[in-house]
């Protein structure tokens, strides 16, 4: 899949060795060394995927992810020599996509890059159903979520999590499960980062996010999707029908 990536890396060292395995694996790359930077090349082509360091001159990666996903689901990648869970916690709640920490392997590196374009750009051979959940609705085909005909707008790891829950309405995924379905496993993110997604979706998908009706917690078990009381459950075109349980 050939792509455009856009590489935010002041280190001019490290953003020449992220462009040379991008390049390697056929995608068109254009690196930039200052948060201001990158904002205007976003502005004035938007790329498939931006890279993104945290530690910028003028303005900082964190800042520069904030900007752009109130503008866009421009799907990023963030890049961090910082460590500790809550700096994780943190780019993930203003919108990024998927975090790694530095030293990192550049092959993992592509192979994350690798999941995000196909997440943000999916393969689909024949119509896909839409899955329904009340009146939510998850259309796989088109990547769009919408609640009572109103279109939400969801970053690629927070519309993985609502197709995955919306496959099976009622049933409790994990977050090990919700986790392997979003990354596998590795060492960089914990089940927190699902805890993350989750707020946030409830933030776009619930009438009162502090009282989930859609997307409930199972406590010491994870998470399902159902339908608040009063509303149908799914016509079949989706996830199983299931009776939702009481809010």
């Amino acid at each position: 899949m050939c792509a455009y990536v856009l590489v935010a890396e002041d280190d001019l060292k490290q953003a020449e060795l992220v462009r040379r395995y991008l390049e390697r694996e056929g995608h068109s790359v254009v690196a930039v060394h200052d948060g201001r930077s990158a904002l205007d090349a976003v502005r004035r082509r938007l790329p498939d995927l931006l890279v993104l360091d945290v530690m910028m001159p003028r303005v900082d990666g964190l800042d520069v992810c904030r900007i752009l996903r109130a503008e866009s689901d421009l799907p990023m990648l963030m890049l961090t020599a910082r460590t500790t869970e809550d700096d994780l916690l943190l780019g993930l709640d203003l919108g990024a996509d998927d975090y790694m920490t530095k030293p990192y392997s550049p092959r993992e590196l592509m192979a994350r890059v690798r999941t995000l374009l196909r997440r943000a750009r999916p393969v689909v051979t024949e119509p896909d159903p839409v899955l329904r959940v009340g009146a939510l609705a998850v259309d796989p085909g088109r990547h769009e979520v919408s609640v009572d005909g109103r279109h939400i707008e969801c970053t690629p790891g927070e519309f993985e999590i609502l197709e995955l829950l919306a496959t099976q309405p009622g049933r409790v995924f994990s977050r090990e499960q919700i986790l392997g379905h979003l990354h596998g496993f590795d060492r960089y993110i914990t089940s927190r980062t699902v805890d993350v997604h989750v707020m946030n979706l409830r933030k776009k998908i619930e009438p009162e996010s502090r009282r989930p009706a859609r997307l409930v917690t199972v406590y010491g078990v994870g998470y399902k999707l159902t339908a608040p009381r009063g509303e149908a459950t799914g016509d079949g075109s989706g996830g199983r029908q299931d009776t939702p349980d009481a809010p």
